[in-house]
């Protein structure tokens, strides 16, 4: 009964057949293939859920029992494979975590990713970029390999996920799809990775090799937080008006505006939940677990057929009666699927409460199935619902950008007790005594002052050590999120920034706008291009100053066949702006501008546009 591929040790083989006797209660030689899971724990083997669930279906085209010669033989199978090699490390790990050669600079200790994140990443990346004829020749790739991690090698699917996430952040002709060198290659992964950062992601420690190597922690840390800024773009009260009917009685508009984006999702559970009469839930991680809130959930926001041109979308939940844990979160994955929404999590990333998979599964069924509406005759101040400026979501996308904790989702509240504020002061190295520094968690009475207190130090350090003009500037202005006074502060602080890079190149030399100007007019001038006269120059508007500077840097770069450069109308404008911006970007200058400022001539902006072009054009000198 208890034959065996003989490449199995006799030891090993009487472990086998000790968990097989234990599942097999009524010794007829067979287990169901439901109860694979469990014989996998008593034998101490912790292979991650999803495998399990696709031997299972495997086994389902043969047979419905499993025998102990097959489960010894998958044993067998699993060893001798790459997924073999995640399985044995996991015997005595924690499920789903493998180690990753080579350790962290700031601990001895190895690197580590999670098995389950790949497989939810790769998967997400395969359909979402499927029909993507510019990715055929990696895509779709194998989610139980490690192919993900030479995938993302030579840009190409990184740029394309950037521009999924946020629309348009780089121009497509600006990406090296044909004929690819070592060269291009290298251009397309600087293009990804200051694109990235342009958008707000923090990859101030990630390099083009890292990608181009397939380091894996740093491969699905950037991923994560590229695929996070597209899952979160649209839960926000400013771009989402429907938010507003998660506003609770007695609540102020500005509260429900405050909240992130984790937060916001948590309550458009909780509204739906409630609606269904289920108990209310407190996070993404311990309370789905057992899959039952996500039920209520699903048939919440199911459509019902009551919109015109939407059929109704029938959702079973039965299967909520299930006793094992993972069939049912098995059977509420199936109905998920009724919508489209399967993606990110398997049934042990349910039932092990993985956190930020099942942020995501939220988030892309939110995104998918608000059933929300707008309230209507309520005494709502819809004008103080203002969007996001193009400046302001240029300040925080630079603030996250260099790591900020916390990261900033709503400009002038999350700065409101200058705690972004001093760690932005560090940067642009001026000391802070954070002994002075009132830090959280705030005393519910007094929160307020302490908050104020932090910003009355952040406008003195201002204004003493870094010798900014903040005139008329004061504490309560940061405090109150004063739109105007803090935008002053936050330009001079990445105005500061930008230059230090320069200062930094230059040997300590100051640099100034004219000191930019000079060098920018000098590099134009010594091949043959036309100068500017400032940063207001008239023709910045046609970006070809921009893009002059770039093929000067880089001599060759620019294809002026695809631009238009004389008689521009506003479109042509922008045209040449986008592809300007991301041509800075690919040889590796950390643009944060966008496109319109270049157009409408945003002297700031075209400031730093030029000066990280200096800072470029001096490394290569």
């Amino acid at each position: 009964m208890y034959a065996a591929p003989a490449s199995i040790p006799p030891e090993e083989l009487d472990e086998l057949k000790e968990a097989f006797s234990k599942i097999d209660v009524d010794n007829n030689g067979f287990i169901s293939k439901d109860e694979l899971t469990e014989l996998l724990r008593a034998a101490n083997l912790a292979l991650p859920g999803f495998r399990v669930r696709e031997i299972v279906q495997d086994l389902t085209k043969t047979s419905e029992q499993l025998t102990f010669q097959q489960f010894t033989q998958i044993v067998h199978g699993l060893k001798s494979t790459e997924v073999g090699k995640t399985f044995r490390k996991a015997i005595n790990k924690k499920e789903g975590i493998c180690s990753v050669a080579g350790t962290s600079e700031q601990a001895d200790t190895q690197h580590s990713y999670s098995e389950e994140e790949k497989v939810a990443f790769v998967n997400w990346i395969n359909k979402a970029l499927e029909k993507d004829v510019d990715c055929k020749h990696v895509l779709p790739a194998d989610p139980y390999s490690d192919d993900l991690f030479k995938v993302v090698g030579d840009g190409i699917v990184l740029c394309k996920m950037i521009n999924l996430s946020v629309e348009d952040t780089i121009d497509e002709r600006t990406i090296n799809k044909k004929k690819l060198t070592p060269f291009t290659i290298q251009e397309n992964l600087n293009l990804a990775l200051n694109s990235a950062s342009a958008i707000g992601c923090h990859v101030v420690n990630i390099g083009a090799e890292d990608l181009r190597e397939g380091r894996q922690h740093l491969v699905l840390g950037l991923l994560w937080q590229i695929i996070k800024i597209g899952l979160f773009a649209d839960i926000e009260l400013g771009r989402n008006e429907a938010l507003m009917a998660l506003l609770r009685d007695g609540e102020s508009l500005e509260g429900l505006m405050k909240l992130s984006p984790e937060e916001l999702l948590l309550r458009w559970a909780n509204y739906h939940l409630e609606d269904s009469g289920a108990p209310k839930i407190n996070n993404f991680s311990s309370d789905i677990k057992d899959s039952k809130a996500y039920y209520n959930l699903l048939s919440q926001v199911a459509p019902k057929g009551d919109e015109e041109g939407i059929p109704p979308i029938s959702i079973d939940v039965s299967g909520i009666r299930e006793k094992d844990e993972l069939k049912r979160a098995e059977c509420m994955l199936e109905q998920a699927d009724k919508l489209g929404c399967r993606q990110f999590v398997m049934p042990t990333d349910v039932v092990q409460g993985n956190p930020k998979l099942n942020l995501a599964f939220v988030a892309n069924l939110f995104n998918k199935y608000p059933a929300l509406k707008k309230p209507e005759n309520q005494d709502i101040d819809w004008s103080a619902i203002e969007g996001e400026t193009r400046e302001e979501r240029t300040f925080r996308n630079w603030m996250n950008s260099l790591g900020v904790n916390p990261q900033v989702n709503h400009l002038y509240t999350d700065i409101d007790d200058a705690l972004v504020i001093f760690q932005l002061y560090e940067k642009i190295k001026v000391p802070v005594d954070w002994d002075r520094v009132n830090k959280p968690p705030y005393p519910k009475l007094g929160s307020n002052m302490k908050k104020l207190e932090n910003c009355n130090y952040a406008v003195e350090l201002g204004k003493k050590e870094a010798k900014f003009s903040l005139v008329g500037i004061a504490g309560q202005d940061l405090h109150g999120g004063n739109r105007t006074l803090t935008l002053a502060l936050l330009w001079q602080l990445m105005r500061r920034y930008t230059l230090n890079i320069l200062e930094d190149l230059g040997d300590g030399q100051k640099v100034t706008d004219d000191t930019i100007v000079t060098w920018v007019n000098d590099t134009l001038t010594q091949h043959g291009k036309p100068s500017i006269s400032s940063f207001k120059d008239g023709s910045i508007s046609t970006s070809m100053p921009v893009l002059d500077l770039i093929d000067a840097i880089h001599p060759g770069s620019i294809r002026y066949d695809l631009l238009k450069i004389e008689d521009l109308a506003e479109e042509e404008k922008l045209n040449n702006a986008k592809y300007a911006i991301s041509m800075a970007r690919k040889i590796g200058a950390r643009v944060y501008a966008l496109p319109e400022d270049l157009v409408e001539v945003k002297p700031k902006m075209v400031m730093t546009v030029f000066a990280c072009l200096m800072a470029r054009g001096m490394k290569r000198e």
